[in-house]
């Protein structure tokens, strides 16, 4: 029997392949890069550009990179999202929760009909990325509607939005890292966020007139910057450096995972690990506040890659910050942003 008060909550992230080998590695970057949100340009080009010149090559590099960080019981992203899931189940008893992912398994379908299944009468759908992005918090939107858009039966659905500066994902933030710098003692520390285009920038400014524009565009919220990915990021880790007691000297914000030639938002997190290590920073810490979960972007691309491209330029001790993962503190604070809905 239908409890017309149990609600489902729907975690949806990126995704992952389901094994760290070429074939599923290329079966995962055909369906995400197909979206035009990720890749937003005319479908001819976005054709050319993923069977010319990305799938013949990059899943044979993307499936090693994944095999660096596989863990037993399978993807990063995948097993911290579970045990998240875990976790946050105790807090919210008279729910359901389920994970989803936006391209591979489990699907947001197999998902939204999991919660339908066990009696849920309403569904949040949670995308879990603090800071909006067309290429992400759009994409995840997308596909849930377009789900329930196929369905006999519509549930209602509402969604968290952005929680880029919701005060107990900051407090959860600074307690994951807070101990960290504090046994580590970086000379620096970097945040990390996931680059865009600076197109995608732009796009989202209705006024077409604000947004990079100049170089303190971020900092005021206006009517043409309320879903600025650059401004959320910049949000985001001032008031993690706040509770951190930070001062500008010590850290840099960084844009990570450039893809193409096109201008991506900078500076480059890749080309400021070689900076700093040729200033001299010999102790170096990052901090990735773009995600909510280990995943490869965090393991391999900074934690391997970006360790051994400081090291190999003259750097010296590197600690890639863990992510918030299934920490306490950000399980109750997750559990409050949610609660209301």
């Amino acid at each position: 029997m239908y409890d017309t008060e149990k609600i489902g909550f729907l975690l949806v992230n990126t995704g992952s392949p389901a094994q760290p080998k070429t074939r599923e590695t290329r079966a995962y970057l055909r369906q995400f890069l197909s979206d035009p949100r990720v890749i937003d340009m005319p479908p001819w080009r976005r054709w050319l550009l993923l069977n010319l010149v990305i799938l013949p090559f990059r899943p044979r590099i993307s499936a090693h990179a994944y095999r660096q960080v596989w863990t037993e019981s399978g993807s990063p992203l995948i097993v911290n999202s579970q045990a998240f899931c875990s976790a946050l189940a105790p807090l919210l008893p008279q729910s359901e929760i389920e994970i989803a992912m936006a391209y591979g398994n489990p699907s947001v379908a197999s998902s939204m009909k999991s919660l339908i299944e066990k009696g849920v009468r309403r569904i949040v759908a949670v995308p879990m990325f603090p800071q909006y992005a067309s290429a992400t918090f759009g994409s995840v939107l997308e596909a849930v509607y377009a789900t329930a858009g196929k369905m006999k039966n519509v549930p209602p659905i509402s969604v968290l939005p952005p929680f880029y500066n919701d005060a107990g994902f900051l407090d959860a933030w600074a307690e994951v890292v807070r101990p960290q710098l504090d046994t580590f003692k970086p000379d620096h520390t970097l945040f990390s966020f996931h680059g865009l285009p600076e197109r995608h920038i732009r796009d989202c400014d209705p006024t077409g007139s604000h947004c990079l524009a100049s170089d303190d565009c971020c900092a005021r919220y206006t009517e043409a910057n309320p879903n600025c990915y650059r401004a959320h990021c910049f949000q985001t880790a001032a008031g993690i450096v706040e509770r951190l007691g930070l001062t500008k000297e010590d850290y840099t914000v960084v844009f990570q995972s450039k893809l193409g030639r096109d201008p991506w938002l900078g500076p480059a997190a890749d080309e400021m690990l070689v900076a700093k290590a040729r200033e001299g920073v010999k102790r170096l810490a990052v901090v990735s506040p773009a995600f909510v979960a280990d995943c490869l972007e965090t393991l391999e691309e900074l934690g391997l890659r970006g360790r051994e491209s400081f090291q190999e330029n003259g750097g010296g001790d590197f600690l890639l910050v863990s992510s918030l993962n299934d920490h306490p503190s950000w399980v109750q604070a997750f559990a409050s942003l949610v609660r209301p809905l």
